[in-house]
């Protein structure tokens, strides 16, 4: 399935009843964004602190049985969007110049702008490859580089693996989730179940104040790391899982929102003073 057969479409709302359950590096340029110091306060010490990666998979993951939905096919490719995005707000990829013929966000490249380590295994393992690859490559082709799902043989080299395994096994060292073994009849599987709700918790509410109590009409007042967060939670089909709790009314008006920033364009917003270009192409390619 291409990227952009995935991300079309709103999420909708489940009509089953649902319960509410419950880095450092780079320049210091001022369009960087400084991670994780200046981060939303629900950051209450360094073990809790999320990457975007970590934040959609929580969403994604089911509390009690500690796996993602067998159904949900969009997770993977937006995982590999939200490395992109993380190590654009690190300051170590940047989009190229748009040129004198301003060319879209999807027909320029990914470059590499600072090829010093994050820390992080999963970023540095994609900023290693963005590193050692010539020619340069779109946004879109690396999602489907890093995702394995290219017809070139060549690059699936390129592919990242076990991904959502081993953000799982970072949320168990920031204790945020446990390791498991549960019996499939057919197949042993390794869950992740919840043993600090509260994170979650933190985390869908910050997502559904960002389009309630804290909305600012303008996507260029929202923190950056939010703003991505909401784009990718769509794209990965987690967004569902942080309204769900939500009255009709507030669902009604969150939808909405979420909405309008789907119906942006990507290449205007990406134009305005102080924006980071690369985010606005990942998001971009997720949207179209």
């Amino acid at each position: 399935m291409s990227l952009t057969q995935r991300s079309g479409g709103l999420v909708q709302r489940k009509t089953a009843t649902v319960q509410s359950k419950g880095a450092d590096g780079g320049t210091t340029d001022p369009d960087v964004d400084q991670y994780p110091e200046e981060q939303e306060e629900d950051h209450d010490s360094k073990e809790t602190r999320l990457t975007l990666m970590e934040e959609i998979l929580l969403l994604g993951l089911k509390d009690r049985e500690g796996y993602t939905s067998f159904w949900n096919d969009c997770i993977s490719s937006g995982l590999r969007g939200c490395i992109l995005i993380e190590l654009a707000l690190r300051g170590r990829l940047e989009l190229e110049k748009a040129g004198m013929r301003r060319r879209s966000l999807l027909n320029r490249k990914v470059m590499l702008r600072n090829a010093n380590p994050t820390g992080d295994v999963l970023l540095d393992e994609a900023l290693k490859h963005i590193k050692e690859t010539e020619p340069v490559e779109t946004v879109q082709s690396w999602v489907e580089y890093l995702s394995g799902e290219t017809w070139n043989p060549l690059k699936l080299r390129y592919q990242l693996r076990n991904v959502r395994e081993r953000l799982a096994k970072n949320l168990v060292e920031k204790g945020v989730c446990s390791t498991e073994k549960q019996n499939f009849l057919l197949f042993d599987m390794t869950t992740h179940p919840l043993t600090d709700p509260g994170i979650k918790q933190k985390l869908i509410k910050k997502v559904q104040d960002s389009v309630l109590s804290r909305w600012t009409n303008d996507a260029h007042r929202m923190d950056r790391r939010l703003l991505s967060l909401i784009y990718l939670a769509h794209a990965s089909d987690v967004l569902e899982n942080a309204f769900a709790p939500l009255s009709d009314d507030d669902y009604e008006v969150a939808m909405k929102r979420v909405r309008e920033l789907l119906d942006l364009d990507f290449d205007t917003e990406s134009m305005k003073e102080g924006t980071n270009e690369l985010m606005w192409a990942v998001i971009a390619a997720f949207s179209k």
